[in-house]
């Protein structure tokens, strides 16, 4: 796996596991939602910087998102259900 696979993997397993929509991560590290994706599917070249406000906003240090996946490991899936949270109305 390239290393630009291996920190999309890293990115978007680490957002999901926490609950942070895509559109909340750009918010949180200073970028936009598309650059996101981008870095997620591995077809953006990553600088040191952005590297390191992706790596605070997830509170994590930056060598994690460059850790390759663990030998079958799954994909990272997407968050359930949507990126905004649900609510019902008991009326």
């Amino acid at each position: 796996m390239d290393v630009r696979k291996i920190i999309g993997w890293n990115l978007r397993s680490l957002r999901v596991e926490r609950g942070m929509s895509q559109e909340r991560l750009a918010f949180e590290s200073a970028t936009d939602r598309s650059y996101v994706g981008r870095v997620e599917r591995g077809s953006e070249n990553v600088t040191i910087d952005r590297l390191d406000a992706f790596a605070k906003a997830l509170g994590v240090r930056p060598a994690k998102l460059l850790e390759e996946p663990r030998p079958g490991a799954r994909e990272p899936m997407s968050l359930s259900a949507g990126r905004k949270p649900r609510h019902r109305a008991d009326g």
